[in-house]
């Protein structure tokens, strides 16, 4: 019964918290550090994590250089989700497949630009380029393409340099 109550309760509060984010101005919503021009598909607990555009230091397209770009994505659920078939893009259309990855309640992957070898926590998109600029956005969409999160940065999303929600 108290079980029951509480999903009720984390139900109404989460319509809420929903209503009151699609109340916002869309001017206002861009201007707030933690969630610039973001997006949440609340039922997954998936969202985007820290973001490291812009590979700090020279831009040599050193492998070392790509993989210091990265996006996290993070699951705020005590559930595990499976990726497989999720993908993250950015603005201009590159686009990263997940394959089959568990992503564990409350864990997190990085997912970074250059050449590397999978693990749980890191994920490699094997690029020879980097993706994501200083006026970008990243999109994260589910199996069935819906869009789950999307943060922006930049001239998109007013921030520079780095984003983070923590390391």
């Amino acid at each position: 019964m108290l079980r029951n109550a509480s999903r009720i309760a984390a139900a109404v509060l989460g319509s809420v918290a929903l209503a009151a984010t699609a109340a916002l101005p869309a001017a206002a919503a861009g201007h707030s550090h933690h969630a610039p021009a973001r997006h949440h598909h609340h039922r997954s607990g998936v969202v985007f994590g820290a973001i490291q555009y812009d590979s700090p230091g020279r831009d040599d397209h050193s492998n070392r250089s790509l993989n210091a770009e990265y996006v996290t994505v993070r699951n705020n659920s005590y559930r595990p989700v499976n990726l497989r078939g999720w993908t993250l893009s950015d603005r201009s259309g590159n686009t990263y497949r997940f394959g089959n990855l568990w992503l564990n309640g409350h864990g997190q992957v990085r997912v970074h630009t250059g050449i590397g070898r999978d693990t749980r926590w890191d994920v490699y998109q094997d690029r020879r380029d980097y993706v994501w600029d200083d006026n970008d956005s990243a999109t994260l969409r589910n199996d069935h393409r819906r869009i789950v999160d999307i943060e922006s940065w930049g001239r998109w999303g007013g921030h520079g340099g780095h984003h983070g929600h923590g390391h």
